[in-house]
């Protein structure tokens, strides 16, 4: 009975020990990527020391022909979740409201000015700053919102000091996009659709579609009108209808995560090499 003791207990010291030692190789993990369920002591205890970079997924709400209107926070949002790890990267919560005044007719459509829009974005990303990332990387899902994204992103880079890069997914995989569906996509086109099918494939509704829902984009600003007539856009005439074909969706999902992670570690690899903003 003893030895049995002496067992047992020789067992539970090295039980805690063994606890105790997987605890210390495993600090500076973070129990979670995201910045809305991370508590305020393990961030201060990761950021900067651990981790550096950022991920701010930031969309708007509006029509996207038969998927969901929050399209364009639903991607990158699933972008940022796909691709933290990798880059070692927490994500910040989605601004899920963007500009959109050209869609603000249709139903369930959100669209934010310009005017309030800039400032907003502003303080967030000095906030992100100030909380000593050193790169943060905007992962946009909706073109309404680049020109102001740009602008701002120059000013708090220099301001700042900090490193920021603003990913504009859908226009940077037009490779992937060429490679899974042999032809252009469009808003709320076959790119769109097979990406937002891999993410919720329950709120994707073909049963709805009709092809004449979509409009081929204006070339060379030939044409403008408010709202638009569709809420499918195609980048080129005759490409870019919506597939719905779910192995496509789940091919085309991994390339761009990867495209667009492969583009974030080069970004950052190159500004540490100059040394900027170190």
């Amino acid at each position: 009975m003893k030895l049995k003791n002496t067992f047992l207990f020789l067992f539970m010291a090295f039980f805690l020990f063994f606890v105790a030692y997987l605890s210390a190789e495993n600090k500076g993990v973070p129990t979670t990527r995201e910045m809305n369920l991370i508590s305020w002591q393990e961030f201060q205890e990761i950021v900067p020391a651990k981790i550096e970079t950022v991920l701010l997924p930031v969309g708007s709400l509006e029509p996207h022909g038969v998927i969901p209107n929050g399209t364009d926070n639903l991607c990158p949002q699933a972008m940022s979740r796909a691709i933290a790890v990798r880059l070692n990267a927490m994500i910040a919560p989605t601004l899920n409201y963007g500009v959109t005044p050209a869609m603000k007719a249709f139903p369930g459509a959100v669209s934010i000015t310009e005017e309030a829009y800039s400032p907003f974005v502003r303080d967030i990303l000095k906030s992100l700053a100030d909380n000593k990332f050193k790169n943060i990387i905007i992962l946009n899902g909706h073109g309404g919102n680049t020109a102001q994204l740009h602008e701002v992103v120059a000013d708090v880079s220099n301001l700042c000091r900090v490193r920021i890069l603003v990913v504009n997914w859908w226009s940077l995989v037009s490779q992937q996009t060429q490679e899974v569906f042999g032809e252009d996509g469009g808003h709320a086109g076959n790119n769109e659709t097979a990406y937002v099918q891999a993410v919720v494939p329950e709120h994707i509704h073909p049963e709805r579609y009709d092809h004449d829902m979509a409009t081929v984009n204006a070339i060379a600003n030939s044409w403008f009108a408010v709202p638009v007539p569709s809420s499918i856009g195609l980048y080129k005439k005759g490409q870019g209808y919506p597939t719905f074909d779910k192995k496509q969706a789940e091919e085309y999902f991994n390339k761009v995560n990867n495209r667009v992670a492969e583009l974030i570690e080069d970004i950052i690899r190159k500004w540490d090499m100059a040394k900027l903003y170190n």
